[in-house]
């Protein structure tokens, strides 16, 4: 009978796939328009940065910041596995690939990986849950992630997903050896056309000392047609 108990307690769980499903649906998009500002923390001072973002799919990103001054007309394009960089200062356009693609934005504690990536996550990983935890007081489904493509920003994943809105409240990201690389945790969670989505990220690179990197959206846009032309190196100038 105990055993009988148990196993009817761990089918109460949602498989991986469902909970994966269920977040893809409110965080990805074919397209998207975010206007946010990122605030950059060191151990002794604070940036912040407007910026707005136009993405389509997984393959193809475009982001200008527009303030402050010193940042103002940088422009970022992203086209499949391509990065473009433009920088007003000098007037170049830089390209980044491979492993360059790992480094810090602007010294935050994203990489270019992080910012420009939204490839649904039931195409990158398979899914285990393992329990529930309580994460801002709400009841969230412990997910076990682990890359099921060679070209994934981070192998395994450990994510905390609300149960009833199913948007990710807490994660952390780790190198194939297992080692913690980044902890991310996602708030202020709102109802965005139709979907539930966390309106705040803040990244923190556990490598790195400070307080972290904080997205806040002011504005987003899902689904929305967006011209070709945002996504044409000619536009980067």
């Amino acid at each position: 009978m105990l055993c009988i108990s148990m196993a009817g307690f761990a089918q109460s769980y949602p498989t991986g796939k469902t909970i994966l499903d269920k977040v893809d649906n409110n965080m990805s998009a074919k397209t998207r328009v975010l206007t946010a500002t990122m605030e950059v923390g060191t151990e002794r001072t604070k940036r912040t940065m407007e910026l707005k973002t136009y993405g389509e799919g997984d393959h193809k990103a475009y982001t200008e910041y527009l303030a402050p001054a010193r940042e103002k007309g940088t422009k970022m394009l992203k086209l499949e596995n391509q990065l473009w960089i433009y920088s007003p200062s000098t007037d170049r356009t830089i390209q980044i690939s491979g492993h360059m693609l790992r480094q810090s934005v602007m010294g935050s504690d994203m990489s270019y990986e992080d910012m420009m990536n939204d490839k649904p996550l039931l195409q990158q990983y398979k899914a285990d849950v393992t329990g529930t935890e309580i994460v801002d007081g709400r009841k969230c489904w412990v997910v076990l992630l682990t890359a099921i493509i060679p070209d994934v920003n981070y192998f395994s994943r450990k994510t905390w997903v609300d149960t009833e809105r199913y948007v990710p409240l807490k994660e952390e990201l780790f190198a194939k050896g297992g080692k913690l690389l980044k902890r991310i945790t996602l708030s202020n969670v709102q109802r965005v056309e139709g979907r539930w989505f966390p309106m705040s990220f803040v990244y923190k690179d556990v490598l790195k000392e400070g307080p972290g990197t904080k997205m806040s959206f002011q504005g987003i846009k899902l689904d929305t047609p967006i011209p070709a032309s945002y996504f044409n190196l000619g536009n980067l100038k």
